[in-house]
Protein backbone atom coordinates (compact mmCIF):
# COMPACT_ATOMS: atom_id res chain seq x y z
CA UNK A 1 0.00 0.00 0.00
CA UNK A 2 0.67 3.35 -0.78
CA UNK A 3 2.70 5.80 1.54
CA UNK A 4 2.27 9.59 1.96
CA UNK A 5 5.26 11.45 3.86
CA UNK A 6 4.89 15.27 4.77
CA UNK A 7 8.24 16.89 3.60
CA UNK A 8 8.72 20.18 5.33
CA UNK A 9 11.60 22.99 5.89
CA UNK A 10 12.95 22.88 1.93
CA UNK A 11 14.23 25.37 0.01
CA UNK A 12 12.02 27.15 -1.98
CA UNK A 13 14.87 26.10 -4.88
CA UNK A 14 13.84 22.71 -4.18
CA UNK A 15 11.95 21.32 -7.57
CA UNK A 16 9.70 18.30 -8.00
CA UNK A 17 12.33 16.70 -9.70
CA UNK A 18 14.92 16.73 -7.69
CA UNK A 19 12.63 15.74 -4.38
CA UNK A 20 11.35 12.91 -6.42
CA UNK A 21 15.13 12.01 -7.19
CA UNK A 22 15.93 12.28 -3.03
CA UNK A 23 13.19 9.86 -2.49
CA UNK A 24 14.03 7.11 -5.11
CA UNK A 25 17.13 6.19 -3.65
CA UNK A 26 14.48 4.36 -1.06
CA UNK A 27 11.87 3.15 -3.79
CA UNK A 28 9.65 3.67 -6.11
CA UNK A 29 7.91 7.41 -5.73
CA UNK A 30 4.22 7.65 -7.22
CA UNK A 31 4.44 11.31 -6.91
CA UNK A 32 6.51 14.39 -5.70
CA UNK A 33 4.25 17.82 -4.97
CA UNK A 34 5.79 20.91 -3.96
CA UNK A 35 3.06 22.71 -2.52
CA UNK A 36 2.66 26.21 -3.97
CA UNK A 37 0.73 29.57 -2.41
CA UNK A 38 -2.41 30.07 -4.66
CA UNK A 39 -1.64 33.89 -4.24
CA UNK A 40 2.26 34.38 -4.56
CA UNK A 41 2.33 31.46 -6.55
CA UNK A 42 5.87 30.73 -4.67
CA UNK A 43 6.58 27.28 -3.04
CA UNK A 44 5.80 27.56 0.71
CA UNK A 45 8.43 25.71 1.60
CA UNK A 46 6.83 22.17 2.04
CA UNK A 47 5.97 18.93 0.19
CA UNK A 48 4.10 15.73 0.05
CA UNK A 49 5.51 12.70 -1.32
CA UNK A 50 3.90 9.23 -2.00
CA UNK A 51 5.93 6.17 -1.81
CA UNK A 52 4.83 3.04 -3.16
CA UNK A 53 6.05 0.59 -0.49
CA UNK A 54 5.14 1.32 3.20
CA UNK A 55 8.90 0.17 3.78
CA UNK A 56 10.70 2.19 1.44
CA UNK A 57 8.76 5.23 2.94
CA UNK A 58 9.84 4.28 6.19
CA UNK A 59 13.55 3.88 5.29
CA UNK A 60 13.18 7.55 3.54
CA UNK A 61 11.46 9.11 6.52
CA UNK A 62 14.37 7.59 9.12
CA UNK A 63 17.25 8.29 6.67
CA UNK A 64 16.21 12.17 5.10
CA UNK A 65 14.80 13.43 8.48
CA UNK A 66 17.05 16.10 9.79
CA UNK A 67 18.95 15.56 6.30
CA UNK A 68 20.28 18.64 5.00
CA UNK A 69 19.25 19.39 1.48
CA UNK A 70 19.69 22.58 -0.29
CA UNK A 71 21.17 24.37 2.87
CA UNK A 72 18.14 22.90 4.58
CA UNK A 73 17.54 20.77 7.30
CA UNK A 74 14.38 18.70 6.25
CA UNK A 75 11.53 17.90 8.54
CA UNK A 76 10.23 14.58 7.24
CA UNK A 77 7.65 12.42 8.49
CA UNK A 78 4.31 10.05 7.72
CA UNK A 79 1.24 12.68 6.62
CA UNK A 80 -1.04 12.22 8.54
CA UNK A 81 -4.28 12.40 6.66
CA UNK A 82 -6.74 15.13 8.18
CA UNK A 83 -10.34 15.60 6.96
CA UNK A 84 -10.99 18.78 5.29
CA UNK A 85 -13.93 20.82 5.99
CA UNK A 86 -16.38 20.80 2.95
CA UNK A 87 -16.73 23.88 1.35
CA UNK A 88 -20.03 26.03 2.13
CA UNK A 89 -19.99 24.55 5.88
CA UNK A 90 -19.78 27.79 7.12
CA UNK A 91 -22.71 28.26 9.55
CA UNK A 92 -24.14 31.70 11.46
Amino acid sequence: MAKKIYVGNMSYRTTEEELRDLFAQYGTVLSANIIIDRETRRPKGFAFVEMEEDASADAAISELDGKDFGGRNLRVNEAIAKPRPAHGSYHH
